[in-house]
């Protein structure tokens, strides 16, 4: 099996599947109302919502390094209070997390190998570690995620 494909099949249980870690994206977002989402139930913390959007955020960033655009991450961090908190809105969020999912495999079906090693610009970074770091990092911010329903 080939290093991508490997790496398609953490990001597939992650999303939906059954990750080491027991939970996953989608059955963590879908168990949650668009007014949950946007509760606030921490002072100082981000919604659920607003975390949902700077995972969707983050991996279209890391995609767009990894295809070889050198971006410039925004001074907020692509964290945005929600304007619409419909549920219409909640659903529009879900469906752009899922095509984040169905872009990153297409990725990851035609990622030779040797590509992994290139280094991205401004951190030199290979794009394993980009690859390797957005997993993380959806991972990490749906632990918060996990934390901020529980206090609903």
């Amino acid at each position: 099996m080939k290093e991508s494909s490997r790496i398609a099949s953490l990001f597939d249980k992650l999303y939906n599947g059954d990750p080491w870690i027991d939970i996953n994206l989608v059955s963590v977002l879908h168990s949650i109302s668009a007014k949950e989402a946007n509760k606030r139930p921490l002072p100082n913390c981000n919604t659920a919502w607003e975390l949902t959007n700077h995972i969707i955020c983050w991996r279209q960033n890391v995609l767009q390094r990894v295809q070889g655009e050198a971006l410039i991450t925004p001074n907020n961090n692509y964290f945005e209070p929600i304007g619409d908190c419909s549920v219409k809105a909640w659903e529009a969020t879900l469906k752009k997390l899922a095509l984040t999912q169905i872009q990153w495999l297409a990725f990851l079906k035609e990622c030779k190998t040797g590509s992994l090693e290139k280094q991205y610009p401004t951190n030199e970074m290979t794009y394993y570690e980009h690859i390797h770091g957005i997993i993380q990092h959806d991972a990490y911010h749906l632990g918060q995620i996990v934390l901020l329903v529980k206090q609903l």
